[in-house]
């Protein structure tokens, strides 16, 4: 299968991802991670069962690179940071990585102004039609998923907000497109580098 959708989990959850990429880099153990989400809510959640699942979510994506991305998450200012949480999440997640290089990169090409959400409901109907092993997604799942995207698409500057979705130049942290190249992360690049 695909497309998971398990996007819905969260955006990209920059300041959390900081915390998680921290705890990659110094290598923690399972005691040790369990003691940074339950006993000390290092993800400040309001239950340790939605500290492990986002934890497990952003884990995941982190775990797609390599330590030289944990630190640029780590240390970073705000737009690197951002930015490799993107890069992340989007060899993570194929609808997300699918969503941009099919749907937002056209968008840019043929200079439309915003982004619709008939072109989500579009997309979604392409991924069923690609992915055979698709589950049928309840209306809801997708209203979800369609909001954690967007949401992801306004933290890292494709589009103003969420309600207007306009659409606006992005330039890539010159730090991050470096990482990726060195990496041969080629098809990452190739989503997230689309704005004109």
């Amino acid at each position: 299968m695909r497309y998971r959708a398990d996007i819905t989990a969260g955006s990209l959850k920059v300041a959390e991802s900081r915390v998680i990429a921290d705890l990659l880099l110094k290598r923690a153990d399972d005691d040790a991670w369990k003691a940074a989400l339950r006993d000390e809510n290092v993800l400040q959640t309001r239950s340790p069962r939605t500290a492990d699942r986002l934890a497990l979510l952003i884990r995941g994506r982190l775990e797609t690179m390599d330590s030289g991305l944990w630190k640029l998450v780590m240390d970073g200012n705000a737009s690197v940071a951002t930015h490799a949480c993107l890069a992340a999440a989007v060899k993570h997640s194929a609808l997300l990585a699918d969503f941009l290089e099919l749907v937002v990169k056209e968008q840019y090409r043929v200079f439309a102004e915003k982004l619709t959400h008939q072109m989500w409901d579009e997309f979604i109907a392409d991924c069923q039609n690609r992915d055979a092993e698709l589950p049928a997604w309840s209306e809801s799942t997708i209203e979800r998923l369609r909001s954690s995207v967007f949401q992801i698409l306004q933290q890292a500057g494709y589009i103003d907000n969420t309600r207007s979705l306009r659409l606006q130049t992005v330039h890539i942290a010159d730090e991050v497109v470096r990482y990726l190249q060195n990496h041969d992360e080629d098809s990452v690049l190739r989503c997230i580098e689309i704005a004109p």
